[in-house]
Parts: C-alpha cells; structure tokens; sequence
C-alpha cells in the first residue's frame, strides 16, 4: 500500500503504525536481557541496545556499572571515548594508558586511563583479543578518500563525526573528541614500526566486559577500522549491554596487579572522598 506522506494525517497515521516495530539495530526501553551473568538481577540492568553497522551510541554509566560490547557478526569496530561524567575535561589519555602500563596492547586486566592519573574503566574479560591502541579512527576525508563518500548524512559515515554526534548529546564539542581506542579491531606494530591491521572479520559473537572504576561517560562508534584494507565498507553489528555493579574492593586483583595500576586506582579512591 502507498501511503501519501505529503498528507499530514496520512504520515501522522502511516508513523503511529509503526508503533512497536522491532528494527535489527535499536535500544530496547525498558532495558531487557535474556543473558545477563548469574547474580546481576533484571532491575540492575540499565542499558541494552544493538549498534548499527555505521552507527553511534552513548550513555552514562555510574562507577562500579559493568559494560559488556559483543561483536555479534565478526566485523565491528567500537571506537570509545570515556569523560569523566562529573567533569568531562578529564577524559581518556591513550598515550598514558599504553604508556604507564608498559603495554600497547589491550586485554583482560588492562585498564583504560585518564589524563589526571587516574583509572576510568578496566577490562575484566576479553575473548577477542584484537584491540588498537595507536590508530584512532577515521574522519570525513579518508573516508571520502576511500568510499568516495565520508559524511554523516552519507552512506559512508565516518567515525569521528558519530563520536562527535555522541559527545554533543552531554554538551560536548568537536575540540572535546579526544583520541579514542578501537575494541575488537587490531593493530599490531613490527620491529621496524609497520602497522599492521587486524581486522578480520573473526567469529561472531566474541565479547569483553569493562568495570567503569568512575562515573563515566561512553560514546562509541561503530565503523570500518581506518586501516580496513578492504574496498567496501565492512562492518557490522554490534551489541551494548550495561548493569550496576559493585565499586571496587580494595583486594580486587585487577586494582592490585601492578604499582602503577594501584596507584591510578588509589587516584580514584581519592577523588571520591571528598
């Protein structure tokens, strides 16, 4: 049937039908899960929502809340940026996440660091195992670049203006879009310094949870990987789940790991007690 949408009523009436339609990318409101881990009660759960291929999301989540993303084809790239929630000058350093935990490459028990010492989330399981620390993600000219076509509004969206789009629903703008680190998509750096993508696609389904260590915000974007060799644009789905948690304890051993990773959670302990 076709629906005159030039006719007020007709698209006012052709919108209210669609009316619990169920999109294969969307938030679900109220929050539900069918798979949440033993102990997290349904009431706890505050964020569940699928990311489209090309696509952004947001949310605030208070300390102790844990975050699970699940690459649910094989092919997405979350590219994330963390503010601190009650100050977002303080956010995400990636130069000081590699570098105070002598690593540049993310995993389980890894934490993610801001630019004041101290520690924002931290990966408490990984079962991708392919992340990037040093490769940002890509804008509006390598994208035109690329795909001829690097636009929000375009068929190529590129992923700092979806972090940009993020960022602005906290009041946020583009001088605030810090550099971000991309999960479930690789980089690994040779002897001589090539840079060499992991960028699948890998298995569907492979998932990590983050521990947000303060209230934080999360903005993440869901685009090719900026060194994606591939000609099309290849990414797929990907999906967010969130629920309150616990802060954590002091014989936590993630916190305990090393002396630089007890400091920046000391840092934290600090901070909120005032």
């Amino acid at each position: 049937m076709t629906v005159n949408l030039a006719d007020p009523m007709a698209a006012r009436e052709h919108a209210r039908a669609m009316a619990g339609t169920k999109a294969d990318a969307m938030p679900v409101l109220p929050p539900v899960a069918d798979d949440l881990p033993d102990g997290v009660a349904p009431g706890d759960l505050v964020w569940e929502e699928v990311i489209a291929a090309g696509g952004y999301a947001t949310r605030r989540l208070s300390r102790g809340s844990r975050l699970r993303l699940v690459d649910l084809e094989g092919d997405a790239c979350a590219s994330l940026l963390v503010y601190n929630a009650e100050m977002p000058t303080e956010r995400l350093n990636v130069a000081d996440t590699v570098k105070v935990q002598w690593n540049g490459y993310l995993g389980a028990g890894k934490l993610l660091l801001s630019d004041m010492g101290r520690v924002m989330m931290s990966i408490l399981s990984d079962d991708a195992g392919t992340h990037d620390a040093f490769c940002g993600t890509s804008n509006a000219a390598t994208n035109a670049a690329k795909y001829g076509e690097g636009r929000n509004s375009g068929a190529f969206p590129n992923g700092r203006d979806r972090l940009l789009l993020g960022s602005a629903k906290h009041g946020l703008q583009r001088r605030d879009v810090h550099p971000c680190i991309n999960l479930f998509k690789g980089a690994r750096i040779e002897a001589d310094g090539t840079i060499v993508p992991q960028v699948g696609p890998f298995d569907a389904g492979r998932e990590l949870v983050l521990r947000a260590e303060m209230d934080v915000i999360v903005v993440i974007a869901n685009c090719p990987h900026v060194l994606d060799p591939r000609d099309e644009y290849a990414v797929t789905r990907l999906r967010a789940t969130a629920w309150r948690g616990p802060v954590t304890g002091s014989d936590d051993p993630v916190r305990n790991a090393s002396p630089e990773g007890l400091r920046a959670f000391e840092n934290v302990e600090d901070y909120y007690r005032r």
